[in-house]
């Protein structure tokens, strides 16, 4: 398997392998273009987030600053918005539905490390440093008609249902089932959607 396949895969990869790196550095200057390109050239941030992006529908609004891993994982539906300053750690795939409101500062997160220092580290060099951690990934899938509040952080392997609420400043852990309004920390449902 190459390492970009074990990340898809959720086993041990190897960040600074070169391939990966490569799109990584790729979707850093793509990102680094959007975000320095005028509000109004509508068109021209059309056309990086084309060459960016894994895939997306119509009417996708993506206020900058963003940020993002290698941006080729991220998915977007039909009719989207994303308020500014929001991260996407796109290590495995972040897939969002139709008719996503994703307020400032929300933060997706698809890549983990272990927890043990000596794996996560590996051996060390003479010099006792490393060249990259050990990481692994759990895709993030959200459904359709989500709002997800300012500050949210969504955690690796998390699915969210359609039409669901997650309150400001909510870590969601687990997963969250279609129809629900949740929030907190740990962000958990409070009641229907209705």
């Amino acid at each position: 398997m190459t390492e970009r396949e074990k990340m898809l895969a959720g086993e041990i990869y190897d960040c600074g392998d070169t391939e990966l790196l490569k799109q990584w550095h790729k979707a850093k200057n793509l990102i680094r273009e959007y975000n320095q390109t005028g509000s109004e050239c509508l068109e021209e941030k059309d056309r990086i987030l084309c060459e960016l992006l894994g895939a997306r529908g119509e009417n996708l609004w993506i206020t900058p600053p963003f940020y993002a891993d290698y941006g080729c994982n991220i998915s977007f539906g039909n009719n989207c918005e994303v308020n500014m300053n929001c991260t996407f750690l796109d290590d495995n795939r972040i897939i969002i539905g139709n008719n996503a409101l994703i307020a400032p500062n929300v933060q997706i997160y698809t890549a983990y490390h272990p927890a043990n220092a000596r794996e996560r580290f590996g051996e060390l060099s003479e010099s006792g440093g490393f060249a990259f951690c050990k990481t692994q990934s759990a895709p993030v899938i959200i459904g359709d008609n989500v709002w997800i509040g300012g500050g949210a952080i969504i955690l690796p392997g998390v699915t969210i249902g359609n039409n669901v609420l997650i309150g400001a400043g909510s870590i969601v852990t687990r997963d969250i089932p279609s129809d629900k309004i949740a929030y907190g920390n740990p962000c958990r449902v409070i009641r229907d959607n209705l």
